[in-house]
């Protein structure tokens, strides 16, 4: 039994490690197919290869309301979060730290995410900062909460290739509820912020969990 559980373990260590690397090579992808200028036909002949590699990954799928396998953890790794998730080619990813009662993440994004011309699409920085909001209750020892209302402040924009500084703290936490504060800056000048925002948070009940998550597979850790 226990060298049974030992080889399920290798098994989805190694098929992590082959999401770690599919969402590389899918970044690298959108990278080079977000700024190419390359002539239609060359554009045909890539979009036939592309989807001729769908159908082997489509050959076992998980659905909604069906945690991914190689997922893991009480708060769990999520491998293919859109912010954070290294199998997720959609995430930069951010890398994320805790210290001092707070949540650091870094990351640079380039032409996948441009709204205007050279700079970062204001709901990406939305996204960034929603999570790095979640980083923050861990950071703060508070529980986990979901997103109630966030509230933004775009005060200049944010640059495309150019290392970022994203920045979360809870201000105050009564019971199930938390307020926290994010910004955003680059790492080479983290004292001029280019986003700020105020989040609330709540902890669900146990009836509005049962009732949002009870039906998901494998959420229990």
């Amino acid at each position: 039994m226990a060298e049974s559980a030992s080889s399920a373990a290798a098994d989805v260590r190694e098929r992590r490690e082959a999401v770690r690397e599919l969402g590389d090579a899918l970044r690298q992808l959108t990278d080079a197919a977000v700024s190419t200028e390359v002539d239609a036909e060359t554009l045909r002949e890539v979009t036939e290869q592309v989807r001729g590699l769908v159908q082997p990954l489509s050959a076992a799928n998980r659905v909604r309301g069906q945690m991914a396998t190689v997922d893991e953890g009480a708060r769990r790794l999520r491998i293919y979060n859109p912010a954070i998730g290294p199998g997720n080619p959609v995430a930069p990813p951010m890398r994320v730290e805790h210290g001092d009662g707070k949540a650091i993440g870094s990351c640079t994004l380039g032409l996948a995410y441009e709204g205007p011309p050279s700079y970062v699409h204001g709901g990406v920085s939305a996204l960034l900062i929603d999570q790095i909001l979640g980083h923050a209750h861990a950071a703060a020892g508070a529980p986990a909460g979901m997103t109630v209302k966030l509230a933004l402040r775009y005060r200049r924009p944010v640059p495309l290739s150019e290392p970022l500084r994203v920045v979360g703290r809870i201000d105050e936490h009564d019971g199930r509820w938390t307020q926290s504060r994010a910004s955003i800056a680059t790492a080479a000048n983290p004292e001029k912020i280019l986003v700020e925002a105020d989040g609330d948070f709540v902890v669900p009940s146990e009836e509005q969990a049962a009732r949002l998550f009870g039906k998901v597979e494998g959420l229990a850790s």
